[in-house]
């Protein structure tokens, strides 16, 4: 289990939002902010660098092929440029555009809608982006919400629902693909009000997955809570929670706790 943490970018700035408030409205993208840094992503990478978290991601909000979405991408290369190697990025990234991401400096690329197209897994789009990232050198995320008794897989930065129902079977089958899974608990991301647990058990039921959680971490006994379910083999990242993003969750306490 390693703390793996987080630049989220929107609008060109470092941010914590609520997850479920990312909406598109009259071409512009607005959000509930819980923390608006007047720090770059690059003095946030290079503090993860000092610190030796690697395996963290860079998550661009915008909608690709947006002015704000290039600010975004800005901020993403300089972050990379003081980190290299060292963090994932995700966030309009297909097979057209993942190399460019890998030759900044991403150690993986992050997808989501490119594969969960319409509703479903497009087998198609998938192998293509396996093939030119390399499996080692691909996350999927399955951000996912509650509806019923399971939970769904969201694309368009978590506005959609796809058919696709979040289960171990669905991880080992499209886990050939891909190095590893970000699962969004979309429903409690930017809440800081606690884990969604039934997400974390299933994470952790099987020895052949890896997966790193995020949503609701708001204390120690949350992250504690998050090793017992998801039986030592999850890993996670907290955002808003933590101090670095106006919470009361030490990032130096963390960082010494898991390095």
């Amino acid at each position: 289990m390693r703390f793996r943490p987080c630049i989220d970018i929107h609008n060109g700035k470092v941010k914590q939002i609520v997850g479920l408030s990312l909406k598109d409205n009259n071409g512009a993208s607005v959000a509930e902010e819980n923390y608006v840094s007047d720090r770059g992503a690059d003095y946030y990478a290079d503090l993860y660098r000092q610190r030796k978290l690697n395996g963290g991601h860079i998550i661009l909000l915008n909608k690709k092929g947006t002015k704000e979405y290039e600010q975004d991408l800005v901020q993403a290369k300089e972050a990379l440029n003081a980190y290299p190697g060292g963090m994932q990025i995700g966030g309009g990234v297909d097979a057209s555009n993942a190399e460019q991401m890998l030759d900044m400096g991403a150690s993986h690329v992050i997808v989501t809608s490119a594969v969960f197209k319409d509703g479903s897994i497009n087998y198609e789009n998938l192998k293509n982006i396996s093939y030119v990232t390399g499996k080692e050198r691909l996350v999927l995320d399955l951000s996912c919400r509650l509806t019923g008794d399971d939970y769904y897989i969201m694309t368009d930065r978590w506005q959609k629902f796809t058919d696709e129902r979040l289960s171990i079977g669905l991880m080992i089958h499209i886990g050939k693909y891909c190095d590893e899974f970000l699962v969004h608990a979309v429903d409690v991301e930017g809440c800081a009000e606690g884990i969604e647990r039934d997400v974390v058990r299933l994470l952790g039921e099987s020895n052949n997955i890896k997966a790193t959680y995020a949503g609701g971490i708001n204390s120690l006994e949350d992250i504690e809570e998050l090793e017992l379910l998801g039986n030592g083999k999850v890993d996670f990242t907290v955002g808003s929670a933590l101090d670095l993003f106006g919470g009361s969750l030490s990032f130096e306490e963390l960082a010494k706790r898991y390095e």
